[in-house]
């Protein structure tokens, strides 16, 4: 077994591939369209390709993983998405451009949850709520880290070349994992793949009303950022009026700020208890959605004024998520994977609705992207209500909780 920040590296390392996929080549949208003969509508088209098959396969990923054990499953999907890279950096048509984006949606969600069902498989209580936090950190610097290697990357090897720096990274990862990741599911503990027991498993998860209303409001407020990421090519150039190099503009204020929130959740896990800490994530979050709404009303677009909001959001984020993990994945303690599946999936879901429909509805203004995040991070607070109501509402004590 490695030592807890090796773990806890790999495992975040496993869920940043999805961020890469996402953001790394979007600096590259006008390039590909130049030499594929695309529309940007086809390109802006690739990250919902891209989104879809990620979120439609999560809900399987975690069942798998319950039944043949995670290491294995990982090292296939690292392999996958490997492939699927080296697909998209030789695609000669916008066609082979999907292709190669449907594939890696497929694999990138398998270390996304399975790493996560490892986590959870290794450390319990507040220990494992800190160990979800240390992850939030090292997972929240690919939304920065990502368009800024692309916009560099872009003029030293064309879009092209990004590709081939995801399947540089994913095949460094594969041998890291190879290495150094255990297997942490013993196979006394493995569910079997059977049709009739996976149905009631699926129809037990899908019957928690609680489990769902924690997975909503989870998915609300990471979709509420997303706005941003995945508006972020339109965002940066038309609206801000700034180039290809200048994404950073957009995502080290979000970056910044999602650092700044998983140290702060570091911080308070074990003195306060995990529902506590997604309360206080919302009350900054509602500060947020409030300033941005009136930075958009009264103060012409520009840098720095309208990206004031968005690392206090951020921040109010990721308080938010070692709790909602937490309090979710603990509804069923004998099928973590497929609980992590079914949190996840539903926060892709998300997202993919989003690139396929909130943002080309929202990306006419500022004020309209303002709207959305406010609305979606309401929904959230209130799926999150919700499924706090009454007696039976799941409770993860305090670090001081645990020792009266």
């Amino acid at each position: 077994m490695p030592n807890p920040q090796l773990f806890v590296v790999l495992v975040a390392s496993l869920a940043s591939m999805g961020q890469f996929a996402i953001a790394t080549y979007m600096p590259a949208f006008a390039a590909i369209a130049a030499e594929l003969a695309a529309t940007p509508a086809q390109v802006q088209q690739t990250l919902t390709a891209y989104l879809v098959p990620f979120a439609l396969a999560l809900f399987w990923h975690g069942a798998i993983a319950d039944a043949i054990g995670r290491r294995g499953f990982i090292l296939f999907g690292l392999s996958l998405f490997l492939i699927a890279s080296l697909l998209c950096a030789l695609a000669p048509s916008i066609e082979w451009l999907f292709a190669g984006r449907v594939l890696q949606g497929l694999a990138a969600g398998i270390g996304i949850v399975v790493g996560r069902a490892m986590l959870r498989d290794r450390f319990d209580g507040v220990r494992a709520q800190q160990q979800m936090a240390l992850v939030a950190i090292l997972f929240s610097l690919a939304p920065a880290v990502a368009p800024v290697c692309g916009g560099w990357l872009l003029p030293l090897a064309g879009w092209r070349g990004i590709f081939g720096f995801l399947a540089l990274l994913t095949g460094l990862l594969l041998y890291g994992c190879w290495r150094h990741l255990p297997e942490t599911l013993a196979p006394q503990q493995r569910h079997p793949l059977h049709p009739l027991a996976l149905s009631r498993a699926f129809a037990e998860l899908l019957g928690d009303g609680r489990f769902l209303l924690l997975c909503l409001a989870n998915a609300a407020v990471n979709s509420a950022i997303y706005l941003y990421v995945l508006s972020a090519p339109t965002f940066v150039s038309q609206h801000l009026g700034l180039g290809p190099q200048s994404f950073a503009w957009l995502f080290l204020p979000i970056v910044g700020g999602l650092i700044l929130g998983s140290f702060a959740a570091h911080r308070v896990a074990g003195r306060l208890p995990a529902a506590t800490g997604v309360r206080l994530g919302h009350g900054v979050m509602l500060v947020a959605t409030l300033l941005n709404i009136g930075i958009s009303l009264w103060l012409p677009v520009g840098v720095p004024w309208s990206l004031l909001a968005l690392p206090l959001f951020s921040l109010g984020l990721m308080l938010t998520q070692p709790g909602l993990q937490l309090l979710a994945l603990d509804r069923f303690p004998d099928r973590r994977g497929l609980a992590s599946s079914g949190y996840i999936t539903i926060q892709q879901a998300s997202n993919a609705l989003s690139s396929a429909l909130l943002v080309p509805l929202l990306l006419g203004s500022t004020l309209s992207l303002a709207l959305g995040l406010a609305a979606l991070q309401y929904l959230g607070l209130l799926a999150f209500w919700l499924s706090q109501r009454g007696p039976a509402a799941c409770h993860v004590p305090s670090h001081k909780e645990q020792h009266t």
